[in-house]
């Protein structure tokens, strides 16, 4: 996949999570990674508005466009709003070929938070482009370190640069600079095998590739963001966030995500999965952030409010059960996706507003520990991920 038997070329998605999707966040900022011998080149840059509207749409599963709607093949923005990383890289390939002309071996998927993974390996890369100095105007760093590039290109520069099209340049030029800094061989090379393997483990950092054999191999690890097959823990639970607002709000939530193993009586096990969201935005934040970071109203959530669909994967052949909402019962959608059952729940929050969902799942057949997986965000997974909780069982249970 380096390039050994000859050139290679990836299309890599840069996925910010200030706009939610179940793989991390919208694949903002695209480009072309060549790999030729293991020397790697970044080519070609793009952004997901530039591609376009898929007409007729790219065809996905008819289980998950149940769930996620026929967007997932419409717009490149959305092939990640299921977590399923390898329909997700399929689609964009599809999309990126009909749009281009340009075949792609595979698809690579890295966040901010892993930028910032590698920064702290190749040290800060100062900023030379005179078009990103334009852009940047004495508002923003003209240096990017592992600390400051996350706050940098999932905040600030919405708040620096009006136009949306200047803030993907930026975006673009940031991390060509980032990729120029790593293709010349600057900074310490365990530290960015360190770097890239916490990224891989938190979820930040996908792959995929188009040829079969290599996609038969990545398939067995976590690095393959899939949701069923060899690299998924038997009784491993997923909970995953969409952003339902359209604009950038994503930054601003705090959530923490815990399994609560119930006791039960018929032999099954029943696992609870308790997700609660903070929206931390500043009170008067319909007027003192952009437009462009509240969505100013346009979908129809009012500016400064931040609206979620917040998706739970049980193990595989389990039910999913009940849904409440800060206690008290409510609606769901339930489905299922490769055998594991389904359930989701919209949250609205207004600034300062927190919220707590509980699915619970039963008939669990695996009697392995469960684990958990989540969408990764601009929050530290050791603060995302509480530990199981045991709830206290009568006598005789």
């Amino acid at each position: 996949m380096l390039g050994a038997d000859g050139e290679r070329n990836y299309l890599l998605m840069i996925q910010n999570n200030s706009e939610a999707r179940a793989s991390g966040g919208i694949p903002g900022a695209l480009a072309i990674l060549t790999l030729d011998k293991g020397k790697l080149t970044l080519g070609t840059q793009s952004s997901g508005s530039a591609v376009g509207v898929m007409s007729p749409v790219i065809p996905v599963d008819a289980e998950q466009q149940q769930i996620y709607s026929t967007r997932l093949g419409q717009y490149i923005q959305d092939v990640n709003l299921t977590p399923d990383f390898p329909t997700a890289a399929a689609t964009a390939q599809a999309m990126w070929e009909r749009k281009t002309g340009q075949h792609v071996d595979g698809v690579l998927s890295l966040d901010p938070v892993a930028l910032g993974y590698i920064l702290d390996a190749t040290g800060p890369v100062k900023i030379t482009s005179p078009e990103l100095l334009a852009l940047a105007k004495d508002k923003l760093p003209t240096a990017l370190n592992g600390k400051n590039v996350v706050p940098t290109l999932l905040s600030d520069v919405y708040a620096k640069i009006a136009s949306p099209t200047d803030q993907d340049a930026y975006f673009a030029g940031v991390a060509k600079e980032i990729f120029g800094a790593l293709s010349s061989g600057k900074g310490d090379a365990k530290g960015l095998i360190k770097g890239m393997t916490r990224g891989a483990a938190e979820g930040r950092v996908l792959v995929w590739s188009g040829g079969a054999a290599e996609q038969t191999i990545i398939a067995n690890y976590p690095l393959s963001g899939s949701i069923a097959g060899k690299s998924v823990a038997p009784a491993q639970f997923g909970v995953y966030f969409n952003d339902g607002t359209g604009a950038k709000m994503d930054y601003y939530v705090k959530r923490s995500v815990q399994l609560v193993k119930e006791c039960t009586a018929d032999g099954y096990g029943q696992v609870k999965v308790r997700i609660t969201s903070t929206n931390t935005a500043p009170a008067d934040a319909a007027t003192s952030l952009p437009a462009y970071v509240t969505g100013g109203g346009i979908f129809g959530v009012p500016a400064g409010t931040v609206q979620t669909n917040v998706i739970a994967y049980g193990p595989a052949q389990a039910n999913v059960e009940t849904a409440a909402v800060d206690g008290k019962k409510t609606d769901f959608a339930a489905h299922r996706h490769a055998d594991r059952p389904v359930g989701t729940v919209t949250v609205t929050l207004t600034p300062g507003q927190s919220s707590t969902v509980e699915l619970t799942f039963g008939k669990i057949v695996q009697h392995t520990e469960p684990n958990v997986v989540v969408t990764p965000s601009v929050q530290a997974v050791k603060d995302v991920i509480l530990g199981t909780e045991n709830s206290a069982c009568g006598a005789g249970t």
